[in-house]
């Protein structure tokens, strides 16, 4: 496990994780995945969910959450900041970069 954590996490986007984690009874073996998809002319984009660890993933920890960065993603979504919104006309997460 790193020691420096690559990107931020917003309290928000925090606290809507652990209660996703609860609501959602994800198994005590998935953590939090953190990644890029996409190519080519549509470009890249960030993509957060919940998965099991993989062989290529660094893994590192927040507030007992596992969060799982593939190798090959992380100096893309390094230094980024993951936020959560909700107000009338969206709610979600959102990546800062």
């Amino acid at each position: 496990m790193l020691k420096e954590f690559p990107i931020k996490i917003s309290e928000k986007a925090l606290s809507e994780i652990k209660h996703i984690f609860e609501k959602k009874n994800i198994p005590p073996e998935y953590g939090l995945r953190i990644g890029m998809k996409g190519a080519g002319c549509a470009g890249t984009s960030f993509i957060i969910g919940f998965d099991k660890k993989n062989d290529d993933d660094e893994t590192y920890e927040k507030e007992n959450i596992q969060v799982y960065i593939s190798k090959k993603h992380l100096m893309y979504v390094f230094g980024a900041e993951v936020d959560f919104v909700e107000n009338e006309i969206e709610r979600g997460f959102v990546f800062n970069n």
